[in-house]
C-alpha cells in the first residue's frame, strides 16, 4: 500500500492542475446529477417488529383517515374569552380543503370555552412528499377563514417535521476552524488548504446524499448530522497530511517527494483512520431500524468523499503552493524530528517526559475523572423528542405548552386502541373503555368508531402525563401487560416513540459488540498487538461514556442546558447514544491511529518503548490537538442548531473529542504504554500468522531500522517508499 500511495502523492503533486481539473469536473457532475435526479429526505417512522407497528398497520388497512399523519390546530382567544362556534366551524371548512386532508375532528373546547383543539387526518403517511413539513398549507387554510383577533398555533406530525437547520453549525465551526489553522500553521495559505479541501469533499458528499435520498428513505436530520462528521474528519485529514509535507520539506525534500512521502506515511494512516469511521458507522444497520441504516450510509458518503479529496487534492494544492505552507519564521531552519534536543525543548516533549516519569498516578488521576464523568450516564433516560423540547418561538412547541395548559399534558400524546372485531367481543371492547375510564392514570377516552367494513374498532384515552414522562412509558408498559385483551393492540405516536426508545436500548450492545470488535482487529492488523487494541477500545469506551454522562447531565438535568438555548430539562434522545458511539468510537480511532503510528515509528526505530512513547507523543501531539480543537469547534457550531437531536450531538461529540485528545491521548495513552512498556508490541506468533501484515505510518526519514527486540516483536524493518 505504501509504494501505491506515494506513486499517488507524487503524481498529483506533479500534475497539480491536472488533479484540480479533474477534482472540478467530479464536483460539477456530481451537483448537477444530484439536482436533476436526486431526492428529498424523508423521515421512516415506521418500525418492524415493534408492537406499536401491529396496529398502526391495521389502520392503514381499514381506517386510513386513521392511520396516516396527523395535526394539529389550536385556536385561543388571547383575552381569555368564549370561542364562536361559527368561526371554528369556518376554520375547520377551511383546513378540510387543505390537499391529502381526509378529515377533521370536531372542535374540542377547553373547560373555559377559550381554546379549541381540531385534529387533522390525512390519507397519507408524514413522510410523503406533499405532506412533510407542509406547514403553509394549514396557515392559508386557518387565514381564508378570516377570523381575526384569534391565535392559531400549529402541531403534531405534519408541522413538527417542518423544522430545517439554519445553517449556524457550519458557518460557526469553519470560522473558527480557520483560525485554529492560522495559529497551527502560521501561514494564511497552509491554514486554508485544509480548508478548501474539506469543503471541496463535503459538497461532492453532500451531492452524494441527496442522490441517497432518491434510492431510499433518509432521514431529515440524517445530512446535518453527516456534514458535521465529514467537516470535522475532512479538516483533520487535509491537516494531517499539510503537517506531514511541511516537515518533509523542512527536511529538504523537493515539493514532488515531499506529496509523495506524505501520502505514503501520513495518508496511510488517514486511509485506516477514514476505514475505521466507516466501519464504525456500518454498525448502525446492526440498530433494526431503516433510518439508522440511512443515517450510517449518509455519513459514510461524506467520510468517504473527504478521505478521497485529502488523499488526491491535498498534495496536488501542495506541490502547487511548496514553501509558502511553511511559516516564515521557519523557513531556512532544519527540521529536527524525534532528536533528543527536539523532544526536550518542546512543550509536548516536556510534557511527555513528566507524565512517563510517573506514570501511575497519572493514570489514575484521568481515570477518576473519566469516571467521575461517565457516572451520570447510570441514570440517562432515552426517549425520542417531541415539540415539548421545541424552541419557545416555535409554533409547535406554542401549540404544545398550549394544549397542555387547556386540556392537560396526556392531550399531546393519546393513546390508540385497536380492536379486532373478528377476535374482540364487543362487550370485552367497551368493559376495556370502561376500565380506562376507572383508571387514575387516564382521565378521559374517546368514543369508539368501526372501520367501514367492520374490520376493527378504535378509540382513543388521554393518559395524564406527557409524552415524554417516564410515567407514559410505564402506562404503556402495564397496559400491554395487564390490560388488553387478545385482540386489542395499542398504538399511536406516543407508543411507537416509546416501542423506538426500548427496541433501541436493546439493540444498543449488538452495535456495540461488533463496532468494538472490528475496530480492534484492525487495530491488531496495524500495529501487531494484542494488547493495543484491547487498551485503545477501553480507552474509547470511557471517553465515550464520559460524553454520555455530560449530555445527561446537561439535557436530563438541566446543567448549562440554557446556554444552548434550551429552556427545560428533557430526556436524552433516543436516536443519541447509538449515533454517539459509533461516530465517535471511529473518531477517536482516528486520534489512536495517529499517535500510535508515530510511537511505533520510534519503537521500530529504537526498540526504546518508553523513549518511544516520548517521541511520538513529542512528534505527533501539536497536529492531534489542532485536529481536535477543529473537530470541536465544528461540533460545538452545530450544538447551536434548533433541533435537539443535534444539540445533543454536538455537544455529546464535542466533549468526547475533547476528553480524547487530552485526558486519554496526553495522559492515558502515555502512561499505559509506559507502565506496559514492550508488552504493548506482544503478540502471539499463532495471531501473527494469521493476521493479514498492514502497516501503519512509516518513518519516512530512515531507510531501514534495527527489528527491535522484546515479547512478541516481529522483525519488522520499515523502509522509506522511494
Amino acid at each position: 500500500m505504501s509504494s501505491m500511495l506515494y506513486r499517488l502523492g507524487r503524481a498529483t503533486a506533479a500534475h497539480p492542475w491536472r488533479t484540480v481539473s479533474a477534482w472540478l469536473v467530479v464536483v460539477v457532475g456530481v451537483l448537477a446529477l444530484a439536482a436533476s435526479a436526486g431526492g428529498a429526505t424523508h423521515d421512516d417512522w415506521d418500525v418492524p417488529g415493534a408492537e406499536g407497528q401491529v396496529g398502526l398497520d391495521a389502520l392503514r388497512t381499514h381506517l386510513p383517515e386513521s392511520g396516516g399523519a396527523s395535526a394539529l390546530v389550536a385556536v385561543h382567544d388571547p383575552d381569555g374569552g368564549a370561542l364562536v362556534r361559527a368561526d371554528l366551524s369556518r376554520i375547520a371548512g377551511t383546513l378540510e380543503d387543505v390537499p391529502h386532508v381526509a378529515q377533521v375532528s370536531p372542535p374540542r373546547l377547553s373547560a373555559d370555552s377559550d381554546t379549541a383543539l381540531l385534529t387533522l387526518r390525512y390519507d397519507v403517511p408524514v413522510t410523503h412528499h406533499e405532506v412533510m413539513g407542509a406547514l403553509e398549507p394549514l396557515e392559508d387554510a386557518v387565514s381564508a377563514a378570516g377570523v381575526d383577533g384569534l391565535d392559531v398555533e400549529y402541531g403534531g406530525e405534519v408541522p413538527g417535521s417542518a423544522m430545517e437547520m439554519s445553517g449556524r453549525g457550519e458557518l460557526i465551526g469553519v470560522s473558527v476552524a480557520l483560525v485554529i489553522l492560522v495559529l497551527t500553521f502560521g501561514s494564511v495559505v497552509a491554514a486554508g488548504l485544509p480548508l478548501a479541501v474539506a469543503l471541496v469533499g463535503l459538497a461532492v458528499g453532500s451531492a452524494g446524499v441527496t442522490l441517497l435520498a432518491a434510492v431510499i428513505d433518509v432521514s431529515s436530520t440524517a445530512p446535518t448530522v453527516a456534514t458535521m462528521v465529514g467537516l470535522g474528519v475532512g479538516i483533520d485529514y487535509a491537516l494531517l497530511l499539510v503537517t506531514r509535507f511541511v516537515e518533509e520539506l523542512r527536511r529538504g525534500r523537493s515539493r514532488v517527494d515531499a506529496a509523495g512521502t506524505a501520502v505514503a506515511t501520513a495518508g496511510r494512516s488517514v486511509v485506516f483512520a477514514g476505514l475505521t469511521v466507516l466501519v464504525s458507522l456500518t454498525g448502525l444497520g446492526l440498530a433494526g431500524l431503516p433510518t439508522y441504516s440511512a443515517f450510517g450510509a449518509a455519513t459514510a458518503i461524506a467520510v468517504a468523499s473527504v478521505m478521497a479529496t485529502a488523499l488526491t487534492l491535498v498534495p496536488a494544492l501542495c506541490g502547487l503552493a511548496g514553501h509558502r505552507l511553511v511559516a516564515r519564521k521557519d523557513r531556512g531552519r532544519p527540521y529536527e524530528n524525534g532528536g533528543p534536543r527536539s523532544v526536550r525543548r518542546t512543550l509536548t516533549g516536556r510534557w511527555a517526559r513528566r507524565v512517563c516519569k510517573r506514570p501511575l498516578p497519572w493514570a489514575l488521576a484521568a481515570l477518576v475523572v473519566l469516571i467521575a464523568l461517565a457516572a451520570p450516564a447510570l441514570g440517562m433516560r432515552t426517549f425520542p423528542q417531541d415539540a415539548s423540547a421545541d424552541p419557545a418561538s416555535f409554533t409547535t412547541r406554542q401549540a404544545y405548552d398550549l394544549v397542555a395548559a387547556e386540556f392537560g399534558h396526556g392531550a399531546n400524546g393519546p393513546l390508540t386502541f385497536v380492536s379486532d372485531t373478528g377476535a374482540v367481543d364487543p362487550t370485552d371492547t367497551e368493559r376495556l373503555r370502561s376500565d380506562l375510564l376507572d383508571d387514575p392514570r387516564i382521565t378521559s377516552v374517546g368514543p369508539a368508531t368501526t372501520s367501514r367494513d367492520g374490520a376493527i374498532t378504535v378509540f382513543d384515552a388521554q393518559p395524564t402525563t406527557g409524552p415524554q414522562d417516564e410515567r407514559t412509558s410505564d402506562l404503556i408498559a402495564s397496559l400491554r401487560t395487564d390490560g388488553l385483551p387478545d385482540g386489542v393492540e395499542l398504538t399511536g405516536t406516543t407508543v411507537i416513540l416509546a416501542d423506538i426508545s426500548t427496541m433501541l436500548s436493546e439493540r444498543m450492545w449488538v452495535v456495540v459488540g461488533f463496532v468494538v470488535l472490528v475496530s480492534m482487529l484492525l487495530l491488531a492488523m496495524m500495529f501487531r498487538s494484542v494488547i493495543i487494541p484491547l487498551k485503545a477500545a477501553t480507552m474509547n469506551l470511557l471517553s465515550i461514556g464520559a460524553a454520555y454522562g455530560v449530555v445527561t447531565l446537561v439535557f436530563q438535568h438541566g446543567w448549562g442546558s440554557s446556554l444552548l438555548g434550551m429552556d427545560r430539562a428533557v430526556p436524552v434522545s433516543s436516536w443519541v447514544p447509538i449515533l454517539m458511539f459509533a461516530i465517535l468510537f471511529g473518531l477517536s480511532m482516528d486520534y489512536e491511529v495517529f499517535l500510535l503510528s508515530r510511537i511505533r515509528e520510534a519503537w521500530l526505530r529504537t526498540g526504546d518503548a518508553r523513549g518511544s512513547v516520548v517521541t511520538g507523543l513529542s512528534a505527533s501531539a501539536r497536529v492531534i490537538s489542532s485536529a481536535a480543537a477543529i473537530m470541536v469547534a465544528v461540533f460545538l457550531g452545530f450544538a447551536t442548531e434548533d433541533t435537539v437531536l443535534v444539540k445533543m450531538l454536538g455537544l455529546g461529540m464535542a466533549v468526547a473529542v475533547a476528553l480524547d485528545a487530552t485526558l486519554v491521548r496526553l495522559v492515558l495513552v502515555p502512561a499505559t504504554m509506559t507502565l506496559l512498556g514492550r508488552a504493548n508490541w506482544w503478540l502471539p506468533p499463532w495471531i501473527d500468522r494469521r493476521l493479514p501484515h498492514v502497516r501503519a505510518e512509516l518513518d519516512a526519514g530512515a531507510v531501514t531500522a534495527p527489528a527491535p527486540s522484546g515479547p512478541g516483536a516481529t522483525d519488522e524493518r520499515e523502509q522509506a517508499p522511494a
